[in-house]
């Protein structure tokens, strides 16, 4: 019985992705950020959602190609252009390309995420994720300033 247990466990331990290292965003304990946390897809165009290790975040795929860190502060004035996906204006942050990092526009907190456009489309990782981050209220919106 014992060592059914042991091939069991060993089963279980390969059967599962090692947990994604995050740093919180400062705001992570927000309430807002778990409104955004309890609506999050488990799914990802074809990534699957990962555990992580710290509070408000989240990521899809394994190697990582998606992560989602809720509870940075908010962003209202910006150079970077800005897209709308979902109900959610973005702003583009393409400085480290191939990696794309987007910040939610006028929310509080801002959600930040950060797509490897080599393994995911950050369009559809937006419009996935809108849904959940729309549930924080925009304070305006980037069409207001000609983003």
């Amino acid at each position: 019985m014992r060592l059914v247990l042991l091939a069991l466990g060993t089963l279980l331990l390969t059967g599962c992705s090692a947990t994604v290292s995050l740093e919180p965003a400062a705001e992570a304990n927000d309430p807002n950020c778990a409104e955004v946390m309890v609506r999050l897809p488990q799914e990802l165009g074809e990534h699957s959602e990962r555990h992580t290790n710290a509070q408000a975040t989240a990521a899809w795929g394994d190697p990582t190609a998606v992560i989602l860190r809720c509870g940075l502060e908010p962003v209202v004035v910006s150079d970077l252009p800005c897209v709308t996906a979902g109900e959610v204006d973005w702003l583009v942050d393409d400085s480290l390309a191939p990696n794309y990092r987007f910040i939610s526009f006028a929310r509080f907190p801002a959600v930040e995420v950060i797509v490897d456009s080599e393994r995911a489309s950050g369009v559809t990782s937006l419009e996935l994720l809108s849904r959940a981050v729309s549930q924080i209220p925009a304070t305006a919106y980037c069409s207001a300033i000609g983003g």
